[in-house]
Protein backbone atom coordinates (compact mmCIF):
# COMPACT_ATOMS: atom_id res chain seq x y z
CA UNK A 1 0.00 0.00 0.00
CA UNK A 2 1.46 3.42 -1.19
CA UNK A 3 2.40 5.53 2.32
CA UNK A 4 -0.85 8.31 2.44
CA UNK A 5 2.25 10.75 2.93
CA UNK A 6 3.91 10.20 -0.68
CA UNK A 7 0.10 10.47 -2.34
CA UNK A 8 0.09 13.41 -4.91
CA UNK A 9 -2.94 14.72 -6.76
CA UNK A 10 -2.44 15.40 -10.78
CA UNK A 11 -2.39 19.23 -10.93
CA UNK A 12 -2.67 19.82 -14.43
CA UNK A 13 -5.18 17.13 -15.17
CA UNK A 14 -7.25 18.87 -12.59
CA UNK A 15 -6.50 21.98 -14.51
CA UNK A 16 -7.69 20.88 -17.69
CA UNK A 17 -10.76 19.52 -16.57
CA UNK A 18 -11.33 22.78 -14.98
CA UNK A 19 -10.89 24.24 -18.15
CA UNK A 20 -12.69 21.67 -20.49
CA UNK A 21 -15.69 22.45 -17.95
CA UNK A 22 -15.40 26.39 -18.67
CA UNK A 23 -16.03 25.74 -22.09
CA UNK A 24 -19.37 24.94 -21.28
CA UNK A 25 -21.42 28.53 -20.82
CA UNK A 26 -18.30 29.98 -21.14
CA UNK A 27 -18.87 33.95 -21.76
CA UNK A 28 -16.80 36.61 -23.92
CA UNK A 29 -15.01 37.91 -20.87
CA UNK A 30 -13.68 34.73 -20.04
CA UNK A 31 -16.35 33.77 -17.05
CA UNK A 32 -19.33 31.40 -17.64
CA UNK A 33 -22.89 31.63 -17.49
CA UNK A 34 -24.26 28.00 -16.49
CA UNK A 35 -27.78 28.82 -14.20
CA UNK A 36 -29.19 26.07 -12.40
CA UNK A 37 -31.06 23.41 -14.83
CA UNK A 38 -30.67 25.29 -18.00
CA UNK A 39 -29.17 22.92 -20.69
CA UNK A 40 -26.09 24.41 -20.02
CA UNK A 41 -26.04 23.36 -16.61
CA UNK A 42 -27.57 19.62 -18.02
CA UNK A 43 -24.32 19.73 -20.43
CA UNK A 44 -21.97 20.70 -17.26
CA UNK A 45 -24.36 17.61 -15.23
CA UNK A 46 -23.72 15.17 -18.11
CA UNK A 47 -20.22 16.02 -18.75
CA UNK A 48 -18.86 15.31 -14.99
CA UNK A 49 -21.25 11.75 -14.96
CA UNK A 50 -18.98 10.73 -18.47
CA UNK A 51 -16.07 11.02 -16.27
CA UNK A 52 -17.08 10.04 -13.48
CA UNK A 53 -18.46 6.73 -15.06
CA UNK A 54 -14.94 6.40 -17.06
CA UNK A 55 -13.38 6.69 -13.59
CA UNK A 56 -15.36 3.57 -12.35
CA UNK A 57 -17.84 5.27 -10.31
CA UNK A 58 -21.55 4.27 -9.68
CA UNK A 59 -24.08 7.44 -9.81
CA UNK A 60 -26.83 7.98 -7.80
CA UNK A 61 -29.71 11.07 -8.39
CA UNK A 62 -31.53 12.22 -5.61
CA UNK A 63 -35.27 13.67 -5.99
CA UNK A 64 -33.38 17.45 -5.66
CA UNK A 65 -31.36 16.30 -8.27
CA UNK A 66 -28.12 16.12 -6.55
CA UNK A 67 -25.51 13.60 -8.17
CA UNK A 68 -23.31 11.58 -5.88
CA UNK A 69 -20.80 9.42 -7.75
CA UNK A 70 -19.33 6.78 -5.77
CA UNK A 71 -15.92 4.95 -5.73
CA UNK A 72 -16.09 2.03 -3.57
CA UNK A 73 -14.85 1.30 -0.14
CA UNK A 74 -13.07 -2.24 1.17
CA UNK A 75 -15.98 -1.89 3.24
CA UNK A 76 -18.48 -0.37 1.08
CA UNK A 77 -21.54 -0.68 3.94
CA UNK A 78 -19.79 1.97 5.94
CA UNK A 79 -21.33 5.41 6.01
CA UNK A 80 -19.14 7.35 2.50
CA UNK A 81 -16.67 10.24 2.81
CA UNK A 82 -18.42 13.24 0.35
CA UNK A 83 -16.70 16.07 -1.05
CA UNK A 84 -18.58 18.09 -3.31
CA UNK A 85 -20.19 21.49 -4.68
CA UNK A 86 -22.08 22.96 -7.16
CA UNK A 87 -21.71 23.20 -11.29
CA UNK A 88 -24.39 26.29 -11.31
CA UNK A 89 -23.12 29.62 -11.82
CA UNK A 90 -24.00 33.20 -11.63
CA UNK A 91 -25.12 34.98 -14.91
CA UNK A 92 -21.92 36.74 -15.01
CA UNK A 93 -20.08 33.76 -13.25
CA UNK A 94 -16.07 32.75 -13.23
CA UNK A 95 -14.77 29.31 -14.14
CA UNK A 96 -13.72 28.07 -10.69
CA UNK A 97 -16.79 29.48 -8.10
CA UNK A 98 -18.62 25.33 -7.35
CA UNK A 99 -16.68 23.57 -9.83
CA UNK A 100 -13.54 23.68 -8.30
CA UNK A 101 -14.69 21.76 -5.50
CA UNK A 102 -16.74 19.42 -7.66
CA UNK A 103 -13.63 18.42 -9.76
CA UNK A 104 -10.93 18.91 -7.46
CA UNK A 105 -13.41 15.59 -5.92
CA UNK A 106 -13.36 13.82 -8.93
CA UNK A 107 -9.31 14.11 -9.06
CA UNK A 108 -9.11 12.47 -5.98
CA UNK A 109 -10.43 9.50 -7.16
CA UNK A 110 -8.87 9.51 -10.52
CA UNK A 111 -5.78 9.52 -8.05
CA UNK A 112 -6.79 6.53 -5.89
CA UNK A 113 -7.95 5.13 -9.42
CA UNK A 114 -4.24 6.02 -10.73
CA UNK A 115 -1.99 4.16 -7.54
CA UNK A 116 -4.47 1.49 -6.97
CA UNK A 117 -5.55 2.76 -3.42
CA UNK A 118 -8.20 0.93 -1.55
CA UNK A 119 -10.18 3.03 1.37
CA UNK A 120 -11.86 1.37 3.95
CA UNK A 121 -14.97 3.69 3.18
CA UNK A 122 -16.73 4.65 0.11
CA UNK A 123 -15.76 8.24 -1.26
CA UNK A 124 -18.28 9.90 -2.80
CA UNK A 125 -18.29 13.22 -4.73
CA UNK A 126 -21.48 15.12 -4.85
CA UNK A 127 -22.90 17.47 -7.10
CA UNK A 128 -25.91 19.84 -5.10
CA UNK A 129 -28.69 21.31 -7.66
CA UNK A 130 -29.08 25.19 -7.71
CA UNK A 131 -26.32 25.97 -5.19
CA UNK A 132 -26.34 30.02 -6.49
CA UNK A 133 -29.68 30.99 -6.00
CA UNK A 134 -29.67 33.03 -8.97
CA UNK A 135 -32.03 31.63 -11.73
CA UNK A 136 -34.23 29.62 -8.67
CA UNK A 137 -34.62 31.60 -5.02
CA UNK A 138 -33.15 30.50 -2.51
CA UNK A 139 -29.59 29.86 -2.59
CA UNK A 140 -28.46 26.25 -1.67
CA UNK A 141 -32.15 24.57 -2.03
CA UNK A 142 -31.00 21.45 -2.58
CA UNK A 143 -28.13 20.97 -0.08
CA UNK A 144 -30.77 22.96 2.18
CA UNK A 145 -33.29 19.87 1.76
CA UNK A 146 -31.27 17.23 2.66
CA UNK A 147 -30.20 19.58 5.81
CA UNK A 148 -33.90 19.28 6.75
CA UNK A 149 -34.28 23.21 6.71
CA UNK A 150 -36.51 22.91 3.95
CA UNK A 151 -38.79 19.80 3.06
CA UNK A 152 -38.76 18.47 -0.42
CA UNK A 153 -42.42 20.15 -1.61
CA UNK A 154 -41.02 23.62 -1.18
CA UNK A 155 -37.62 22.59 -3.23
CA UNK A 156 -39.27 21.29 -6.37
CA UNK A 157 -41.84 24.08 -6.37
CA UNK A 158 -39.19 27.26 -6.56
CA UNK A 159 -39.93 28.95 -9.51
CA UNK A 160 -37.98 31.51 -11.92
CA UNK A 161 -39.38 34.14 -13.16
CA UNK A 162 -41.31 32.78 -15.83
CA UNK A 163 -42.75 30.15 -13.53
CA UNK A 164 -40.74 27.21 -14.49
CA UNK A 165 -40.38 24.94 -11.12
CA UNK A 166 -37.33 23.35 -10.01
CA UNK A 167 -39.27 20.15 -9.89
CA UNK A 168 -40.29 20.68 -13.61
CA UNK A 169 -36.83 22.10 -14.78
CA UNK A 170 -35.54 18.50 -13.33
CA UNK A 171 -37.63 16.03 -15.07
CA UNK A 172 -36.56 18.53 -18.49
CA UNK A 173 -33.17 17.78 -18.58
CA UNK A 174 -33.01 14.06 -17.34
CA UNK A 175 -31.89 14.56 -13.23
CA UNK A 176 -35.36 14.30 -11.24
CA UNK A 177 -33.77 11.41 -9.36
CA UNK A 178 -35.44 8.67 -8.01
CA UNK A 179 -33.49 8.41 -4.60
CA UNK A 180 -34.73 10.36 -1.40
CA UNK A 181 -32.86 13.06 -0.17
CA UNK A 182 -30.42 12.32 2.47
CA UNK A 183 -31.54 10.03 5.37
CA UNK A 184 -28.28 8.45 5.01
CA UNK A 185 -25.29 8.29 7.32
CA UNK A 186 -22.19 10.57 5.90
CA UNK A 187 -18.84 9.96 7.90
CA UNK A 188 -17.14 13.15 6.79
CA UNK A 189 -18.11 15.79 4.41
CA UNK A 190 -15.61 18.10 3.10
CA UNK A 191 -15.76 21.34 0.16
CA UNK A 192 -13.20 22.70 -1.42
CA UNK A 193 -13.61 25.86 -2.35
CA UNK A 194 -12.19 29.38 -3.99
CA UNK A 195 -12.29 32.37 -1.32
CA UNK A 196 -14.53 34.43 -2.70
CA UNK A 197 -12.75 37.28 -0.60
CA UNK A 198 -9.31 38.79 -0.55
CA UNK A 199 -7.71 37.85 2.59
CA UNK A 200 -5.69 34.53 1.74
CA UNK A 201 -4.03 36.18 -1.25
CA UNK A 202 -3.48 39.55 1.07
CA UNK A 203 -1.33 37.59 3.77
CA UNK A 204 0.59 35.33 1.18
CA UNK A 205 -1.54 32.55 2.66
CA UNK A 206 -2.49 29.17 -0.01
CA UNK A 207 -5.06 27.16 2.45
CA UNK A 208 -7.62 28.59 4.34
CA UNK A 209 -8.91 26.51 7.06
CA UNK A 210 -12.73 27.19 7.17
CA UNK A 211 -13.49 26.89 10.86
CA UNK A 212 -17.03 28.52 10.67
CA UNK A 213 -19.51 30.16 7.98
CA UNK A 214 -21.45 33.54 8.80
CA UNK A 215 -24.84 33.13 9.28
CA UNK A 216 -27.30 35.26 6.67
CA UNK A 217 -30.94 36.59 6.30
CA UNK A 218 -32.03 37.47 2.79
CA UNK A 219 -35.28 39.82 2.57
CA UNK A 220 -37.52 40.78 -0.60
CA UNK A 221 -39.16 44.17 -0.58
CA UNK A 222 -41.82 45.45 -2.31
CA UNK A 223 -42.80 49.04 -2.09
CA UNK A 224 -45.57 51.16 -3.37
CA UNK A 225 -46.10 54.76 -4.01
CA UNK A 226 -48.44 56.50 -7.14
CA UNK A 227 -46.70 56.36 -10.27
CA UNK A 228 -47.76 60.14 -11.55
CA UNK A 229 -46.37 62.77 -14.56
CA UNK A 230 -43.14 63.95 -13.75
CA UNK A 231 -43.57 67.33 -14.81
CA UNK A 232 -46.81 68.13 -13.30
CA UNK A 233 -46.85 66.79 -9.90
CA UNK A 234 -45.38 68.86 -6.69
CA UNK A 235 -42.69 67.59 -5.21
CA UNK A 236 -44.05 67.74 -1.35
CA UNK A 237 -47.27 65.69 -3.25
CA UNK A 238 -45.16 62.93 -4.65
CA UNK A 239 -45.41 59.11 -3.31
CA UNK A 240 -41.80 58.30 -5.10
CA UNK A 241 -41.66 54.21 -4.49
CA UNK A 242 -37.66 54.67 -5.59
CA UNK A 243 -37.09 57.64 -2.93
CA UNK A 244 -38.09 55.61 -0.04
CA UNK A 245 -36.22 52.60 -1.84
CA UNK A 246 -33.33 55.12 -1.90
CA UNK A 247 -33.43 55.94 1.29
CA UNK A 248 -33.64 52.31 2.54
CA UNK A 249 -30.19 51.39 0.35
CA UNK A 250 -28.55 54.14 2.79
CA UNK A 251 -30.45 52.44 5.79
CA UNK A 252 -28.80 49.15 5.10
CA UNK A 253 -25.33 50.31 4.35
CA UNK A 254 -25.40 52.28 7.85
CA UNK A 255 -26.52 48.78 9.29
CA UNK A 256 -23.80 47.03 7.87
CA UNK A 257 -21.08 49.77 9.07
CA UNK A 258 -22.68 49.93 12.79
CA UNK A 259 -21.61 46.66 12.66
CA UNK A 260 -18.09 46.66 11.17
CA UNK A 261 -15.99 44.76 11.08
CA UNK A 262 -17.64 41.56 10.64
CA UNK A 263 -21.02 42.66 9.63
CA UNK A 264 -21.49 42.62 5.66
CA UNK A 265 -25.11 44.70 4.76
CA UNK A 266 -26.32 44.52 0.62
CA UNK A 267 -28.81 45.14 -1.49
CA UNK A 268 -28.36 43.26 -4.41
CA UNK A 269 -31.49 43.76 -6.78
CA UNK A 270 -33.54 46.29 -7.69
CA UNK A 271 -36.68 46.33 -10.34
CA UNK A 272 -38.49 49.63 -10.65
CA UNK A 273 -41.88 50.19 -12.14
CA UNK A 274 -42.45 51.95 -14.68
CA UNK A 275 -38.83 52.26 -15.42
CA UNK A 276 -39.97 55.17 -17.52
CA UNK A 277 -37.86 58.95 -17.82
CA UNK A 278 -41.09 61.03 -16.96
CA UNK A 279 -42.85 58.92 -14.56
CA UNK A 280 -42.60 58.81 -10.96
CA UNK A 281 -41.80 54.96 -9.90
CA UNK A 282 -44.90 53.59 -8.29
CA UNK A 283 -43.43 50.48 -7.64
CA UNK A 284 -40.11 48.69 -6.75
CA UNK A 285 -38.90 45.31 -5.62
CA UNK A 286 -35.47 45.13 -4.08
CA UNK A 287 -33.48 42.76 -2.20
CA UNK A 288 -31.54 42.80 1.08
CA UNK A 289 -28.59 40.49 2.26
CA UNK A 290 -27.17 40.95 5.95
CA UNK A 291 -24.50 38.43 6.88
CA UNK A 292 -22.91 37.92 10.16
CA UNK A 293 -20.36 34.92 12.22
CA UNK A 294 -22.89 36.00 15.38
CA UNK A 295 -26.42 35.41 15.48
CA UNK A 296 -27.44 37.98 18.03
CA UNK A 297 -25.84 40.78 15.79
CA UNK A 298 -27.89 39.48 12.88
CA UNK A 299 -31.28 39.66 14.53
CA UNK A 300 -30.15 43.12 15.34
CA UNK A 301 -29.74 43.88 12.34
CA UNK A 302 -32.61 42.53 11.12
CA UNK A 303 -34.65 44.69 14.01
CA UNK A 304 -33.57 47.99 12.77
CA UNK A 305 -33.68 47.29 9.42
CA UNK A 306 -37.53 46.38 9.88
CA UNK A 307 -37.62 49.49 12.52
CA UNK A 308 -35.96 51.57 9.41
CA UNK A 309 -37.63 50.90 6.28
CA UNK A 310 -41.33 51.14 7.91
CA UNK A 311 -40.55 54.60 9.43
CA UNK A 312 -39.32 55.39 6.06
CA UNK A 313 -42.18 54.45 3.95
CA UNK A 314 -44.47 55.95 6.55
CA UNK A 315 -42.53 59.18 5.87
CA UNK A 316 -43.30 58.90 2.38
CA UNK A 317 -46.92 57.20 2.40
CA UNK A 318 -46.05 54.14 0.95
CA UNK A 319 -46.97 51.27 1.48
CA UNK A 320 -44.10 48.31 2.29
CA UNK A 321 -44.27 44.50 2.44
CA UNK A 322 -41.48 42.95 3.79
CA UNK A 323 -40.56 39.52 3.69
CA UNK A 324 -37.91 37.41 5.06
CA UNK A 325 -37.16 34.42 2.33
CA UNK A 326 -34.05 32.79 3.27
CA UNK A 327 -31.79 32.43 6.88
CA UNK A 328 -29.63 30.14 8.58
CA UNK A 329 -27.79 30.32 11.42
CA UNK A 330 -23.71 31.09 11.94
CA UNK A 331 -21.98 27.45 11.29
CA UNK A 332 -19.21 26.28 13.65
CA UNK A 333 -17.55 23.01 11.58
CA UNK A 334 -16.57 19.87 13.32
CA UNK A 335 -13.81 20.08 15.15
CA UNK A 336 -12.13 16.32 14.06
CA UNK A 337 -12.88 17.78 9.94
CA UNK A 338 -11.25 20.95 10.65
CA UNK A 339 -8.13 18.98 12.41
CA UNK A 340 -8.29 16.86 9.20
CA UNK A 341 -7.31 19.78 7.02
CA UNK A 342 -5.02 20.87 9.33
CA UNK A 343 -3.30 18.10 9.33
CA UNK A 344 -3.02 18.02 5.41
CA UNK A 345 -1.88 21.41 4.53
CA UNK A 346 0.37 20.99 7.15
CA UNK A 347 2.11 17.64 5.94
CA UNK A 348 1.86 19.58 2.45
CA UNK A 349 3.94 22.18 3.94
CA UNK A 350 1.51 25.15 2.92
CA UNK A 351 1.35 28.58 4.43
CA UNK A 352 -1.83 28.43 5.88
CA UNK A 353 -4.66 30.15 8.45
CA UNK A 354 -7.95 29.93 10.04
CA UNK A 355 -11.02 31.83 8.24
CA UNK A 356 -14.45 32.34 8.48
CA UNK A 357 -16.20 31.76 5.47
CA UNK A 358 -18.07 35.40 4.55
CA UNK A 359 -19.89 33.21 1.53
CA UNK A 360 -23.00 30.54 1.85
CA UNK A 361 -21.75 27.11 0.32
CA UNK A 362 -23.76 23.94 0.58
CA UNK A 363 -21.54 23.01 3.39
CA UNK A 364 -23.27 25.29 5.83
CA UNK A 365 -26.48 22.90 5.48
CA UNK A 366 -24.52 19.55 5.26
CA UNK A 367 -23.22 20.11 8.38
CA UNK A 368 -26.55 19.96 9.84
CA UNK A 369 -26.14 16.41 9.20
CA UNK A 370 -22.76 15.32 8.81
CA UNK A 371 -19.38 16.42 10.21
CA UNK A 372 -17.83 18.98 7.57
CA UNK A 373 -15.44 21.67 7.31
CA UNK A 374 -14.32 23.67 4.34
CA UNK A 375 -10.79 24.09 2.38
CA UNK A 376 -10.23 27.52 0.77
CA UNK A 377 -7.80 28.46 -2.03
CA UNK A 378 -7.27 32.09 -3.01
CA UNK A 379 -8.29 33.97 -5.78
CA UNK A 380 -6.79 36.80 -7.60
CA UNK A 381 -7.38 40.13 -5.49
CA UNK A 382 -10.43 38.46 -4.07
CA UNK A 383 -13.03 38.00 -7.17
CA UNK A 384 -15.70 36.15 -7.72
CA UNK A 385 -19.32 36.06 -8.97
CA UNK A 386 -17.55 37.87 -11.54
CA UNK A 387 -16.32 36.53 -14.98
CA UNK A 388 -12.95 37.92 -14.83
CA UNK A 389 -12.83 35.67 -11.17
CA UNK A 390 -9.61 33.93 -11.55
CA UNK A 391 -7.15 31.20 -9.60
CA UNK A 392 -3.21 29.98 -9.46
CA UNK A 393 -2.80 26.90 -11.35
CA UNK A 394 -0.65 26.13 -7.71
CA UNK A 395 -3.39 27.26 -5.54
CA UNK A 396 -5.77 25.01 -7.05
CA UNK A 397 -3.24 22.22 -6.92
CA UNK A 398 -2.46 22.80 -3.40
CA UNK A 399 -6.26 22.62 -2.38
CA UNK A 400 -7.17 19.45 -4.15
CA UNK A 401 -3.85 18.15 -2.43
CA UNK A 402 -5.17 19.21 0.70
CA UNK A 403 -8.88 17.38 0.17
CA UNK A 404 -6.58 13.93 -0.74
CA UNK A 405 -5.13 14.12 2.34
CA UNK A 406 -8.52 15.28 4.43
CA UNK A 407 -10.49 12.47 2.83
CA UNK A 408 -7.67 9.94 3.40
CA UNK A 409 -7.66 11.00 6.89
CA UNK A 410 -11.42 9.99 7.19
CA UNK A 411 -11.78 7.50 4.62
CA UNK A 412 -8.95 5.55 5.71
CA UNK A 413 -6.50 2.90 3.93
CA UNK A 414 -7.82 -0.79 3.51
CA UNK A 415 -6.57 -2.96 5.92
Amino acid sequence: MTETRNLSIDGKRLWDSLMEMAKIGATPKGGNCRLALTDLDKQGRDLFVHWCKDAGCTIRVDKMGNIFARRAGKNDDLAPVITGSHLDTQPTGGRFDGVFGVLAGLEVLRTLNDLGYETERPVEVAVWTNEEGSRLAPAMVSSGVLGGVFDLEYGLSRADEDGKTMGEELQRIGYAGEDDVGGREVHAYFEAHIEQGPILEAEDKTIGVVTDAQGQRWYELNITGVESHAGPTPMARRKDALLGASRIVDLVNRIGLDNAPLACATVGMMKVHPNSRNVIPGKVFMTIDFRHPEDAVLAKMDAAMRAGAEKICKDIGLQLELEQIFYYAPIHFEDSCIAAVRKGAEECGYAMRDIVSGAGHDACYVAKVAPTSMIFVPCIDGISHNEVEDAKPEWITAGGQVLLRAILDKAGAAA
